[in-house]
C-alpha cells in the first residue's frame, strides 16, 4: 500500500505550462536518507541495529541513475525492516575508499558496523529483490 501511495503521490501533473509535483512525508522517507557527513554515517549507518544497505553511487553514472528507483521501490517494500543510505562518492570520496568502493554503483549491507553483504553493478529487479530479502532473513538471525 505504501508504493502505491507513493507512485501516486509521485506523478507529475500537468496543468497547461505550470508542472507541481507532489511528494509523500511518510514512514518510508525516513527508510532512505542521504549521508551528509562522515559523522552522519557513523550514526545512522555504523551504528544501526537495523540493516542498512549503503548506496554507493555518483551523480554522473547512467548504471546508478537506472538503479536508484529499483532499490528505493525495494527498500520501500521491506517496511522499515531495512533501510536505505545514499552515498555520493564524489562528495564522500573518503567513505568509498573505506569501503573498497573501485567503481559505482555498489550496494553494501551493513548492520551493526559489519558489512554482511555487497552487490556490484546494475542489477535487474528480481535479482536485487532477492539480495535483499536474503540480507534482511541474514539480519534476523
Amino acid at each position: 500500500m505504501q508504493r502505491q501511495l507513493l507512485n501516486t503521490l509521485t506523478k507529475t501533473l500537468r496543468q497547461g505550462q505550470t508542472q507541481m509535483r507532489l511528494f509523500s512525508v511518510s514512514s518510508l522517507q525516513r527508510e532512505i536518507f542521504k549521508v551528509q557527513s562522515t559523522e552522519d554515517f557513523d550514526k545512522k549507518v555504523k551504528n544501526s541495529q537495523t540493516p542498512v544497505i549503503v548506496d554507493f553511487f555518483a551523480t554522473w553514472c547512467n548504471p546508478c541513475k537506472l538503479l536508484t528507483p529499483r532499490i528505493e521501490n525495494i527498500v520501500g517494500e521491506q517496511a522499515g525492516s531495512i533501510k536505505l543510505a545514499k552515498v555520493d562518492i564524489d562528495e564522500h570520496s573518503e567513505l568509498a575508499l573505506d569501503y573498497d568502493v573501485a567503481a559505482v554503483p555498489v550496494l553494501v549491507v551493513m548492520q551493526n558496523g559489519k558489512e554482511l553483504q555487497r552487490m556490484v553493478g546494475l542489477q535487474d529487479e528480481d535479482k536485487i529483490r532477492a539480495w535483499v530479502a536474503a540480507a534482511v532473513k541474514q539480519a534476523k538471525q
